[in-house]
């Protein structure tokens, strides 16, 4: 077997060190400097997040902000699924003349040195990094991140790439993946602010003693592993009755419950008013162009103002509320707005985050029937030190939230033993997903599965050369406005059947998983493994 570079790997925390040491050069002389977060999707949702919380930690310290982001598709991809954006290395390029953009952005950096630094992190090797041709953009993203480990040599770029392990639901990077975007890049920022106060260059000790915080959030977090499962099954009941589930959280807890109702409709093909999340708080000073939110519609609503007008009126009894909070927050604010909730369905739980020694008020305890507690240690750091906190208490909602809506699509019947069967077609790194799981699960020549794809994706149509012709966006385009396509073009696989009759298959069905469950068994067929014994233990 391989033996794979760590977070915890000699290499890895020496490039920690070094490019924090950059960051200090930044930090040392602000004007002119920015510090650059930059991702699509996922990645640019916590670039977005770690942006707001390290401009906070400098206005805290009288400095001035150093911190921006970009995420493909702008600042409606932070509230709303737009990964589609995320394919063009041109997009990224246009918006390198203000900073820089993932393929194109890496390439743009490497050709412009006395300007920027690129910093690329990700949780493959190298060799195993997609070797896709890119539409717009001559080189593939293996070679880009082949160039900047050429440039590591000499400190011009730099690959931040420890290996993570496998997702637990396969090509869902938003988990792990996500939590472990998180976890390196404000350990070695945090790393950077507190050494650069003292004079003093980061260290490995230093990265080491933030890192383990980390871990003690997890067993924390953990530790709380029965409410979470009672909290998974109540919001999995909620869909299941074609309710709703809405995530409310205080500050930047609010950012995390956002960010886990968006990732649910590309990941498991959800409606976007299915798992929502909402931001109580000021967010004024958090977006750089919260022009695009004004006047959106739904799919944009998620300040306290969206809650209270176009959902609290709305809510139903099979609707689940979960308020997620410290006991920092403005406490009477919690308990009026669960009090008017609470008018509305009984299903509301709360996860409140507290320090030993704080006590949640008795007539604001009485009014939830589960409460999923987590106390942490008192932490007596200097100024940058109490951040660390704050950081636990996002980590901490991100696993909790994360396995709560995976755990209920997964009741629902959404996956195929790991794999994400409903997912929507949003890009063409799901055009290729999906092509790979009808061949996985259907037997069938890449070539056959192409056609069945390509018919469903653009069915009534009948397809034509030059749509067979077409490039990968034209598909994706028409896709990711239909929903069901990869469980339909399954199931005309495995029944030979057209696809109304498929459609018509899964129509029947109790659930998508269910659909192809029966189709997998049938008639000369070998029986596989049933898809929810075989994930349900993993995800619980």
């Amino acid at each position: 077997m391989p033996t794979y570079q760590r977070l915890y790997s000699e290499s890895v925390l020496t490039t920690m060190v070094q490019v924090a040491g950059k960051v200090q050069e930044v930090l040392k002389e602000p004007e002119g400097g920015l510090v650059v977060l930059s991702g699509g999707g996922n990645s640019g949702r916590m670039a977005f997040l770690m942006s707001v919380s390290f401009n906070q930690l400098m206005k805290g310290l009288g400095q001035k902000p150093l911190y921006t982001y970009l995420i493909a598709g702008g600042d409606w991809s932070v509230v709303a699924s737009r990964e589609g954006t995320e394919d063009s290395a041109l997009h990224g390029i246009e918006e390198l003349k203000k900073a820089p953009f993932v393929a194109g952005q890496m390439d743009y950096c490497m050709d412009n040195p006395a300007i920027f630094l690129p910093v690329l992190v990700g949780f493959n090797p190298v060799n195993m990094a997609r070797n896709d041709p890119i539409e717009d953009w001559s080189s593939t993203f293996r070679q880009i991140a082949e160039r900047m480990q050429k440039l590591q040599e000499k400190q011009e770029a730099f690959v931040l790439n420890p290996a993570i392990g496998p997702e637990g639901l396969s090509g869902s990077s938003r988990m792990k993946g996500g939590s472990a975007t998180k976890i390196l890049l404000e350990t070695l920022l945090l790393a950077a602010h507190k050494t650069v106060d003292r004079g003093i260059a980061a260290s490995q000790r230093c990265l080491l003693e933030i890192l383990r915080t980390f871990e003690r959030a997890h067993k924390v977090t953990y530790s709380q592993s029965p409410k979470i499962a009672a909290l998974m099954k109540q919001a999995s009941t909620s869909l299941e009755k074609k309710g709703r589930v809405y995530l409310v959280g205080w500050q930047t807890l609010g950012i995390i419950a956002i960010m886990d109702g968006v990732e649910c409709i590309h990941t498991f093909g959800a409606d976007f008013r299915d798992v929502r999340g909402f931001l109580i708080g000021d967010h004024s000073d958090m977006f750089s162009q919260k022009a695009e939110l004004i006047n959106q519609g739904p799919q944009c609503s998620f300040s306290q103002e969206d809650f209270l007008t176009s959902i609290l009126p709305s809510l139903t009894e099979i609707d689940t509320v979960v308020f997620i909070f410290t006991l920092d927050d403005n406490l009477t604010e919690v308990q009026t707005l669960v009090e008017q909730v609470k008018e509305k369905t009984a299903n509301i739980q709360a996860l409140a985050h507290s320090t030993v020694g704080q006590i949640l008020p008795t007539p604001l305890k009485k009014l939830f029937p589960s409460i999923i507690s987590i106390m942490w240690p008192l932490l007596f750091f200097e100024y940058e030190g109490n951040f660390i906190q704050k950081f636990q208490h996002e980590l901490s909602t991100k696993w909790v939230l994360n396995t709560v809506s995976t755990g209920a699509h997964v009741l629902l019947g959404k996956i195929l033993q790991n794999y994400m069967l409903d997912l929507r077609i949003r890009n063409s790194k799901l055009f290729w997903r999906a092509l790979a799981m009808l061949q996985r699960f259907s037997g069938q020549p890449k070539a056959r599965c192409i056609e069945t794809l390509l018919q469903v994706i653009h069915f009534p149509q009948p397809l034509s050369d030059g749509i067979r012709a077409a490039p990968i966006s034209l598909h994706v385009q028409v896709a990711h406005e239909k929903e069901q396509v990869i469980p339909i073009a399954l199931l005309s696989l495995l029944s030979r059947c057209s696809i109304p009759e498929a459609q018509a298959q899964l129509a029947a069905a109790p659930s998508v998983c269910d659909a192809v469950r029966s189709a997998l068994t049938g008639p000369g067929r070998k029986r596989v493994a049933d898809p929810l014994e075989t994930l349900e233990p993993a995800v619980l």
